[in-house]
């Protein structure tokens, strides 16, 4: 018979496998390896989710990994800006293709009528050879071959069509940069080489699992992975409502009762967007915020495992506002948490701290 796991049972698989449950004494790039990347639209968002899951990490040791050319950001899973280290870019990028490629194909390809595709990517190929361009930049360069199109989509169809990555000082911590782009082979020196997509399975199911096809598919944004599921050797379980739970044979699954501490996520942390059913961490559905910023100011909050409220650095404090009101044990460790938090962000600032009442 096939074994249960209640909603928090799977809470606490997952926070186990995230290190939420208590910080990993790892390298960062063994972490970011771990967790599949980390989400990082938000450029300095990574290393405040790499502080929260790790012992003694600083910012100088992810700014000198970027800066060194071991990670990388580039769109890769749901089409987004994503940190990876460069062995898993050079894996990983081809199996992420036909997704970009759709994506443009649905949004950007009227502004291509009367372009052809091969020579507008070589083109494009030979201007980001020179020098990493922004995209406003290439836009305008290759305008220059085809007037008549629209510049943006001349540029999407280059972001799309070829694996890019952010060059520094995008994503160091302490400067500040345009999103300037890269040829990925050019960068890291090194050509794509394409693993199957059963490895990509199971990283996920490493950090995120267990899990159903569906989240498999919503983590990554791709599509028709029941097969590959089907065809891996995992063990299967089912959820409190009845649908089928996968994980690795020897995977974490701590006790239910396992005592969870508060834990400060930044914008865009994959924990709350990498599964169909949220449930696991966020009540009532709560939709995710997804703030515009540098993901070092704004984020989220954990109590008890569970998304419970929202944090954010301004006018001179740190403000944490609870969805719900806290027990008097829950708010003491969460200041607590946030002195560490505080001290991390600006070590040299004098931030109040504010718990404000729901």
């Amino acid at each position: 018979m096939t074994e249960m796991l209640s909603q928090r049972g799977l809470n606490r698989a997952t926070l186990a496998r995230q290190s939420l449950l208590e910080r990993a004494s790892a390298p960062a790039i063994d972490m970011i390896e771990h967790l599949g990347g980390m989400q990082s639209q938000a450029p300095l968002a990574p290393y405040v989710g790499l502080w929260t899951r790790l012992q003694d990490f600083t910012p100088d040791e992810l700014s000198a990994l970027t800066e060194q050319r071991e990670v990388v950001r580039l769109h890769l899973m749901r089409n987004t800006v994503h940190l990876v280290s460069a062995r898993d870019c050079l894996d990983w990028r081809a199996l992420f293709y036909p997704l970009h490629a759709a994506r443009f194909s649905a949004q950007f390809r009227r502004g291509m009528t009367g372009v052809d595709r091969d020579a507008l990517l070589r083109q494009a190929k030979r201007l980001l050879e020179e020098q990493p361009r922004t995209r406003g930049e290439l836009a305008s360069l290759l305008a220059e071959c085809w007037p008549e199109a629209d510049p943006g989509a001349l540029a999407y169809a280059a972001a799309h069509h070829i694996a890019l990555c952010q060059v520094p000082p995008r994503g160091i911590w302490g400067k500040s940069g345009p999103a300037a782009w890269a040829l990925v082979e050019s960068w890291l020196s090194a050509p794509l080489r394409p693993v199957p997509v059963d490895a990509l399975v199971l990283r996920y199911l490493g950090a995120f699992g267990p899990a159903t096809v569906a989240d498999i598919q919503v983590w990554s944004g791709l599509t028709r992975l029941r097969e590959v599921v089907g065809r891996l050797p995992l063990r299967t379980f089912h959820g409190e409502a009845g649908q089928a739970l996968y994980d690795l044979p020897d995977a974490p699954r701590p006790a239910q009762d396992t005592p969870a501490p508060p834990r400060f996520l930044p914008e865009y942390d994959n924990l709350l967007l990498s599964h169909k059913d949220r449930s696991r961490v966020i009540p009532r559905s709560r939709p995710v915020p997804l703030p515009p910023g540098n993901g070092a100011t704004a984020g989220t909050f954990l109590i008890d495992g569970i998304w419970q409220g929202t944090w954010q650095i301004r006018d001179q404090a740190l403000r944490i506002q609870p969805f719900t009101s806290l027990r008097r044990a829950d708010r003491d460790a969460l200041q607590t948490e946030a002195a560490q938090l505080r001290a991390f962000i600006a070590p040299q600032a004098k931030y109040d701290i504010v718990l404000s009442e729901p």
